[in-house]
């Protein structure tokens, strides 16, 4: 629960991000849609991946980690206490939609921090 190192099932796996944590500070677009506590929709994107860097790099506290192919990782950081969020996308340019994971790394509750932050995500990809 108090453990600051980077999570070792991060990265997609045959076009699959890690499932939800059991705890309500995780959401995917992967996760079961009957559960509204963790799923959220993935984002309609028609671009190249690269673009995705851009878009999350333009968010405060935001840090690109990995981006390679598909799928980019990064932390988010909070303003004061620097808690770390580590967020994923992995882009199915066949369906045309980034699946994304964002979790917080400590704690249990969010207070809807990584649902916002999903949405905040989407507005910006829509622009692009």
């Amino acid at each position: 629960m108090f453990n600051w190192r980077r999570p070792e099932n991060l990265g997609a796996k045959d076009g699959r991000l890690a499932p939800p944590r059991r705890t309500p500070n995780c959401v995917s677009s992967q996760a079961d849609p009957a559960d509204r506590e963790h799923y959220i929709a993935p984002i309609a994107f028609r671009g190249a991946a690269a673009e995705l860097r851009r878009a999350v790099e333009s968010m405060q506290r935001a840090s690109v980690i990995t981006a390679e192919g598909n799928y980019l990782y990064a932390e988010y950081r909070t303003r004061l206490l620097r808690y770390v969020d580590d967020v994923e996308l992995w882009y199915d340019d066949k369906q045309r939609l980034v699946h994304v994971r964002s979790a917080s790394r400590l704690g249990r509750r969010d207070f809807g921090v990584n649902r916002d932050r999903v949405e905040a995500l989407r507005r910006i990809i829509a622009k692009l």
